[in-house]
């Protein structure tokens, strides 16, 4: 199971710190550039700590999604 202590973004504060359109983020996530969670009504949301290494300009560690 999931650790529950990592904080999720929404596209739009994902977006802000890459100062990006919202839309250019779903896309990222469309492309597998970054990974995302849907949330029970299918809204995505970001792994903080991957967001932040992608500022910094690391390749985050991709982990397997659940299907």
């Amino acid at each position: 199971m999931e650790s529950t202590s990592e904080r999720l973004l929404t596209p739009g504060e994902v977006a802000a710190l890459f100062r990006v359109d919202p839309k250019t983020v779903t896309r990222w996530a469309a492309a597998g550039r970054i990974s995302s969670i849907r949330t029970p009504g299918g809204h995505r949301r970001f792994r903080e700590s991957e967001v932040h290494a992608l500022l910094r300009g690391e390749e985050p560690v991709a982990e397997p999604s659940a299907r």
